[in-house]
């Protein structure tokens, strides 16, 4: 599915199973708690932190995946096509930073 079927999808749910998008703000204080989540499974999975018996089961790209689910509300509410917005920023990336990277020594 691309960017742009995702977001169709993610309206649809909203109006079949939803009563209403939430409010930008709620959505962008739920994008936070998701993104914490995500925090949280990364800290204690890959990173240095003890991982709690409670967080073995949780499912990195399921929380991955509700964070893309929220921004998908966001972009919807607010106008956005993420499809459009998407290829222009990797246009930009690619022609800012085309070579920024390939010079630095922490990578190499």
């Amino acid at each position: 599915m691309d960017i742009k079927n995702a977001q169709e999808a993610v309206d649809r749910w909203i109006k079949e199973h939803g009563v209403r998008y939430f409010d930008p703000l709620t959505n962008m204080a739920l994008l936070t708690e998701e993104v914490g989540e995500v925090a949280r499974i990364i800290a204690r999975r890959y990173g240095q932190q003890s991982e709690k018996e409670s967080d073995t089961t949780r499912d990195l790209g399921e929380e991955l995946s509700d964070v893309v689910f929220v921004v998908m509300c966001l972009a919807n509410q607010t106008g956005i096509d993420l499809d459009s917005a998407f290829k222009r920023k990797m246009e930009i990336k690619t022609a800012r930073d085309h070579d920024r990277h390939h010079n630095n020594p922490k990578l190499i």
